[in-house]
Protein backbone atom coordinates (compact mmCIF):
# COMPACT_ATOMS: atom_id res chain seq x y z
CA UNK A 1 0.00 0.00 0.00
CA UNK A 2 1.25 3.77 -1.19
CA UNK A 3 2.56 5.37 1.75
CA UNK A 4 0.45 8.33 1.05
CA UNK A 5 -2.78 6.16 1.88
CA UNK A 6 -1.76 5.29 5.11
CA UNK A 7 -1.86 6.54 8.76
CA UNK A 8 1.90 7.00 9.97
CA UNK A 9 1.58 9.16 13.25
CA UNK A 10 0.92 8.20 16.67
CA UNK A 11 -1.77 10.75 16.96
CA UNK A 12 -3.79 9.94 14.14
CA UNK A 13 -4.36 6.38 15.08
CA UNK A 14 -5.26 7.76 18.80
CA UNK A 15 -7.98 9.79 17.18
CA UNK A 16 -8.94 7.67 15.08
CA UNK A 17 -9.31 5.51 17.97
CA UNK A 18 -11.49 8.15 20.38
CA UNK A 19 -13.41 9.86 18.24
CA UNK A 20 -14.17 6.66 15.35
CA UNK A 21 -16.81 4.10 15.21
CA UNK A 22 -15.56 0.59 15.79
CA UNK A 23 -17.32 -2.18 13.91
CA UNK A 24 -16.36 -5.95 15.24
CA UNK A 25 -15.72 -9.11 13.82
CA UNK A 26 -13.77 -12.39 15.28
CA UNK A 27 -10.76 -12.00 13.26
CA UNK A 28 -10.74 -7.88 12.88
CA UNK A 29 -12.00 -4.90 14.67
CA UNK A 30 -12.44 -1.80 12.23
CA UNK A 31 -12.28 1.57 13.70
CA UNK A 32 -13.76 5.05 10.97
CA UNK A 33 -13.08 8.10 11.66
CA UNK A 34 -13.69 11.26 9.02
CA UNK A 35 -10.79 13.13 8.11
CA UNK A 36 -9.89 16.36 6.29
CA UNK A 37 -8.01 15.28 3.70
CA UNK A 38 -9.30 14.02 0.52
CA UNK A 39 -8.50 10.90 0.35
CA UNK A 40 -8.90 7.62 2.88
CA UNK A 41 -5.84 6.67 4.79
CA UNK A 42 -5.73 3.57 6.44
CA UNK A 43 -3.77 2.18 9.65
CA UNK A 44 -3.05 -1.16 10.52
CA UNK A 45 -2.32 -2.64 14.28
CA UNK A 46 -1.93 -6.17 16.05
CA UNK A 47 -1.26 -5.69 19.32
CA UNK A 48 0.56 -8.48 21.86
CA UNK A 49 -1.76 -10.92 22.30
CA UNK A 50 -1.83 -11.40 18.68
CA UNK A 51 1.31 -13.32 18.58
CA UNK A 52 5.39 -12.79 18.94
CA UNK A 53 6.88 -10.42 16.02
CA UNK A 54 6.79 -12.52 13.57
CA UNK A 55 2.85 -12.98 13.74
CA UNK A 56 2.09 -9.48 14.37
CA UNK A 57 3.99 -8.40 10.99
CA UNK A 58 2.35 -11.25 9.06
CA UNK A 59 -0.89 -10.14 10.61
CA UNK A 60 -0.05 -6.51 9.30
CA UNK A 61 1.07 -6.83 5.89
CA UNK A 62 -1.92 -9.24 5.09
CA UNK A 63 -4.52 -6.81 6.02
CA UNK A 64 -2.22 -4.08 4.34
CA UNK A 65 -2.89 -5.99 1.58
CA UNK A 66 -6.13 -6.76 1.33
CA UNK A 67 -7.02 -2.80 1.43
CA UNK A 68 -4.30 -2.31 -1.51
CA UNK A 69 -7.00 -3.36 -4.33
CA UNK A 70 -10.15 -2.10 -2.30
CA UNK A 71 -8.44 2.05 -1.84
CA UNK A 72 -9.96 3.13 -5.12
CA UNK A 73 -13.25 1.40 -4.47
CA UNK A 74 -13.74 3.71 -0.76
CA UNK A 75 -15.49 7.18 -0.50
CA UNK A 76 -12.76 9.63 0.47
CA UNK A 77 -12.26 11.32 3.96
CA UNK A 78 -12.31 9.00 5.61
CA UNK A 79 -9.74 7.24 8.01
CA UNK A 80 -9.75 4.04 8.62
CA UNK A 81 -7.98 1.58 11.33
CA UNK A 82 -7.54 -2.17 11.10
CA UNK A 83 -6.46 -3.68 14.56
CA UNK A 84 -5.86 -7.59 13.75
CA UNK A 85 -7.19 -10.09 16.25
CA UNK A 86 -5.67 -13.09 17.53
CA UNK A 87 -7.23 -15.41 15.22
CA UNK A 88 -6.18 -13.50 12.78
CA UNK A 89 -2.44 -14.62 12.86
CA UNK A 90 -3.29 -17.97 11.67
CA UNK A 91 -6.97 -17.34 9.71
CA UNK A 92 -6.58 -17.93 5.94
CA UNK A 93 -6.42 -15.20 3.46
CA UNK A 94 -9.69 -15.84 2.22
CA UNK A 95 -11.06 -15.59 5.28
CA UNK A 96 -9.22 -12.65 6.46
CA UNK A 97 -10.49 -10.68 3.01
CA UNK A 98 -14.46 -11.58 3.52
CA UNK A 99 -13.63 -10.36 7.24
CA UNK A 100 -12.57 -7.19 6.15
CA UNK A 101 -15.22 -7.18 2.90
CA UNK A 102 -17.94 -7.99 5.57
CA UNK A 103 -16.81 -4.61 8.15
CA UNK A 104 -16.40 -2.40 5.46
CA UNK A 105 -20.29 -3.16 4.18
CA UNK A 106 -21.37 -2.83 7.61
CA UNK A 107 -19.51 0.66 7.86
CA UNK A 108 -21.24 1.71 4.39
CA UNK A 109 -17.89 2.23 3.27
CA UNK A 110 -18.63 -0.56 0.29
CA UNK A 111 -21.77 -1.57 -1.38
CA UNK A 112 -23.37 -4.85 -0.17
CA UNK A 113 -23.31 -6.23 -3.37
CA UNK A 114 -20.63 -4.38 -5.11
CA UNK A 115 -19.23 -6.19 -8.31
CA UNK A 116 -16.28 -4.67 -8.29
CA UNK A 117 -15.18 -5.40 -5.09
CA UNK A 118 -15.86 -9.71 -6.26
CA UNK A 119 -13.61 -9.12 -9.43
CA UNK A 120 -11.03 -7.43 -7.39
CA UNK A 121 -7.69 -9.67 -7.59
CA UNK A 122 -5.36 -9.80 -4.95
CA UNK A 123 -2.62 -11.78 -6.41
Amino acid sequence: MNRRFRLRKNADFQRVRREGKSYAHPLVVLVVAPNNVQRVRVGVAAGRSVGHAVQRNRAKRRLREIMRPLLPHLPAGYDLLLIARRPAAKAEFAALRQAVLTLLQRAHLLPQDDPKTETVSIS
